[in-house]
């Protein structure tokens, strides 16, 4: 058996792996010859003290002992004749109930409005140079979801942590780098997830499941309280007795396609705000203690969580050494989001900074009923198109001004590509969002030295950091309340945010429909 030890390293000792197994081998009171091999559990920087240091959980293994990785290996079946699940979506919710659904012996058809990871590129990079936003090939849209070219973050909350191991596995089976297994806040990059994700879809294919790019869903085949199928572009129908619905946080026309076919729908708390970038050099002195980074420590990160008139504002979506990039999903309409390379090699710091959006807080959109939420989220990205110029500029304002409620007479260079618009966001941004940002900033700074500068930009608008719509389901059975043999899951069904908790939540959908069969 392997001896579990804890270690508090100077970045430099964390870094080599001689000095790794001397101190080790010191604490277990073993020669460091005899240790065959350590295996890091957990690693984290601790950057609290002025002393900076690096956490590490290891196992030592010694002797004859081998630390071979302990992955669950992916068992491919050809479920080419199996039974046939439909699954709308190709993002992380979509992807992983396919790899379950053949692991448990059944046929995933996946339908994704989208296109693979190389052309969906080619349309990304569009919308900076040419400012066109494709309307079913964009950041959001395409084959591996919002996540695959605006960031790659692998931090969840869920307490659901043998599911997220499990995630994590298939990951690195398909690519991945292992020290997503241990790092306290791992994150893949843009960079590698496309690569990842075409791994994934050939190990569906490879086992008979079948993804069908380009097929935008337009219809639910509902017969009574019975889900039958889907309609797909062209008018094509598609029968199956189970559809996993799994289009992420964007797709406003599903969400349109449910109301009217009778597929109850709530309205949920959710959040919106704006990007604030710093140079990333800022951020480091400020979070190491005014030293430069080094070559030893990461990228530094930030987070906070304010109160301001019993509303929550707070950083999301943090992406040190990132960029920030257009996320619209139609022409008329701004929307920021953020990404970071696997190095976090960019000399950028980007952060979502949002303030909490309560139901009690739409009450002008109160004639919308459910989707009062998405009303609401429109009304401010097409304000964003309006204040950025009507292209895909962003509006923006400099970090100091915006608190103070000042104009910004010029702007620092940014990251996102398309351009910034110099722009009155503490004028034009609604009091519910804007005032409060602008309190919740003052907090931040107060507790951040440095971190309230004219050196820094907001930018508009940070409006999809979840969907403001519910999809209610049965918490056991993850069947939709009304509607037998629907799966709603994942972050456009508001049952998760990020990679690691839809994946999950994939997985899960994926496991029901399989006991669903298996009870009948």
């Amino acid at each position: 058996m392997p001896e579990l030890v804890h270690l508090s390293l100077k970045p430099e000792e964390a870094a080599d792996e001689k000095v790794i197994r001397k101190i080790a081998g010191e604490l277990i009171k073993v020669n460091p010859s005899d240790i065959s091999a350590v295996k890091i559990i957990k690693q984290s920087v601790d950057a609290r003290q002025k002393i900076i240091k690096v956490n590490l959980s290891l196992e030592v293994f010694i002797g004859n002992e081998s630390s071979a990785p302990s992955l669950e290996p992916f068992v491919t079946k050809n479920v080419s004749k199996q039974e046939e699940v439909i699954i709308v979506g190709a993002g992380p919710a979509g992807l992983f109930a396919a790899l379950r659904l053949i692991e448990l012996g059944m046929r995933p058809v996946i339908f994704e409005r989208g296109k693979d990871v190389s052309a969906r590129k080619i349309d990304i990079a569009r919308i900076s140079r040419e400012q066109v936003v494709d309307p079913d090939s964009n950041y959001c849209f395409g084959e591996g979801g919002a996540g695959t070219y605006s960031d790659g973050k692998l931090y969840t909350r869920s307490k659901k942590r043998g599911d997220n191991i499990r995630v994590l596995q298939l990951l690195c089976l398909h690519g991945a780098k292992d020290n997503i297994l241990y790092e306290a806040h791992p994150h893949l990059g843009t960079d590698k997830l496309p690569g990842i994700i075409r791994r994934i879809r050939e190990s569906i294919t490879d086992a008979g499941g079948q993804i069908l790019l380009g097929k935008k869903v337009t219809d639910l085949l509902i017969e009574g309280s019975r889900i039958n199928g889907i309609i797909a572009s062209g008018n094509e129908k598609f029968l199956s007795s189970n559809v996993i619905l799994a289009t992420g946080h964007s797709a406003r026309d599903i969400t349109d396609i449910c109301r009217k076919r009778g597929v109850n729908l709530e309205i949920k708390p959710f959040a919106m705000g704006v990007r604030v970038e710093h140079p990333q050099e800022l951020i480091d002195r400020m979070q190491y203690h005014g030293n430069p980074r080094g070559e030893f420590l990461p990228a530094a990160s930030y987070n906070f969580a304010k109160q301001v008139d019993g509303r929550g504002v707070y950083s999301f979506c943090m992406c040190p050494g990132g960029f920030i990039v257009p996320s619209a999903t139609s022409q008329e309409e701004v929307v920021v989001n953020g990404m970071s390379p696997s190095q976090h090699s960019s000399p950028w710091a980007n952060s979502g900074v949002v303030v909490e959006i309560r139901p009690e807080d739409l009450v002008k959109f109160n004639r919308f009923e459910e989707l009062a939420g998405l009303e609401f989220q429109k009304e401010i990205e097409k304000e964003a198109w309006v204040n950025g110029g009507e292209t895909q500029k962003a509006p923006a304002q400099r970090l100091a001004d915006f608190v103070s409620g000042r104009s910004s007479s010029s702007l620092p260079e940014v990251s996102y590509l398309p351009g910034v618009t110099p722009s009155h966001l503490h004028e034009w941004l609604p009091e519910s969002i804007g005032k409060k940002l602008r309190e919740g900033l003052k907090l931040a700074g107060s507790a951040m030295k440095g971190y309230l500068t004219n050196e820094a930009v907001v930018l508009g608008v940070e409006s999809r950091t979840s969907s403001p719509v519910r999809i209610p389901r049965d918490p056991d059975t993850m069947e939709h309340i009304n509607i037998s043999g629907l799966y709603p899951c994942g972050e456009g069904s508001g049952y998760s945010g990020g990679i690691v908790s839809s994946a999950v939540d994939g997985m899960r959908a994926a496991e029901s429909v399989f006991f669903s069969i298996v009870k009948y």
